[in-house]
């Protein structure tokens, strides 16, 4: 290690937030770096992924998963080099996904870790189309989804790491495929480079009917991951039999209240009963953990090919995470959010 390595850096959870996180929910600490013992390695973070879900995890609300901790690094998926090695299975050099959170470094067991390779061509894709993101695009459209050819498919955050695979796996399927996205450069975007069919603007003023229009056949199949209003929109253009998977609430994920308004439970009860609609959440780990191997062929099969294309918005620096996931809570992201952490090939 060189002398501007030898300090850890790690950004720790300092408050629950109440609402939109801000900057003083967390906070920068520095210490040594950690020394692996018998049957350990030290890992040297290289990427961490931003994602939605970071914002429960702030939160002791009951979930699926427990909450951080006050005073503990922050969650997150990573792609680390092995620095020091003291376990037979780990040489020093290997690349590895892993979950050492927010932090420089990390010492693990072996427990959990990926293997990468020597010289993964991409390593950084392990956090996104070919790791958590695409994996919860594949198995929820395809399982719970159950596209059919010819039929109408609704992608909220359409140009998200998860949104953009599910359009994309959509087209492959044969559906006619409609995004929703924020802003008229993510819905060129969708069309252009994603290959959609049309992309609605969810800020604008009639939305509601754009989308209407848009769909003049109904909605087949509609992939959830953002609630609020687009789920307003789409709710009554869903067709006998639909199909409705569930990954994320994003829009509600800093609400402190129910929303203002009618209570619309019983309009949602009685369009899922009279339309036989199947609205099912999932957590991808949790759910289908046992599949992933066949995610990681037919999906890597996909990119290698270039049916799927991907994009990634890297933000270098490590002190930039916390803005950079009050942002993308906020919708600032364009594509997989990525904090690299050092520039290593």
């Amino acid at each position: 290690m060189t002398k501007e390595t030898l300090r850890q850096r790690r950004w720790v959870l300092a408050s629950r937030p109440h609402g939109e996180p801000v900057a003083d929910d967390f906070r920068l600490e520095e210490a040594n770096v950690p020394e692996p013992a018998e049957g350990e390695v030290l890992l040297r973070t290289i990427y961490l992924s931003l994602d939605p879900y970071m914002r429960g995890r702030m939160s002791d609300a009951p979930s699926y998963s427990p909450p951080v901790e006050l005073g503990a690094v922050m969650v997150g998926g990573t792609v680390s080099r092995v620095e020091q090695s003291r376990h037979p299975n780990f040489k020093t050099g290997e690349w590895v996904l892993g979950y050492s959170g927010w932090q420089t470094y990390d010492v693990s067991n072996g427990d959990g870790l990926v293997k990468l390779g020597d010289a993964p061509e991409h390593p950084s894709w392990s956090l996104g189309i070919l790791g958590m993101p695409g994996f919860t695009a594949y198995m929820g459209l395809l399982d719970i989804g159950q596209p059919k050819v010819g039929e109408t498919l609704v992608v909220a955050a359409a140009t998200g790491p998860v949104g953009a695979t599910v359009g994309q796996i959509g087209k492959l399927k044969g559906c006619r495929v409609v995004g929703i996205a924020g802003g008229p450069e993510k819905c060129r975007h969708a069309v252009e480079v994603l290959g959609f069919d049309l992309c609605i603007d969810h800020r604008a003023k009639d939305f509601a009917e754009q989308l209407a229009s848009a769909c003049p056949a109904g909605i087949d199949v509609y992939y959830e991951n953002v609630g609020g209003k687009v789920f307003d929109a789409v709710l009554p253009l869903l067709n006998t039999s639909a199909r409705v998977p569930v990954c994320g609430l994003v829009s509600g994920y800093n609400a402190t209240d129910l929303p203002d308004g009618p209570d619309r439970l019983p309009l949602l009860m009685g369009t899922l009963l009279k339309k036989r609609i199947r609205m099912q959440g999932f957590i991808i780990g949790q759910d289908y953990g046992h599949r992933i191997g066949e995610f990681q062929e037919e999906m890597g099969r996909w990119v290698q090919e270039g049916k799927i294309k991907y994009r990634e918005q890297i933000i270098d620096g490590l002190e930039n995470a916390p803005a950079a996931l009050i942002g993308l809570l906020k919708g600032e992201n364009f594509g997989k959010v990525v904090i690299r952490l050092a520039n290593d090939k």
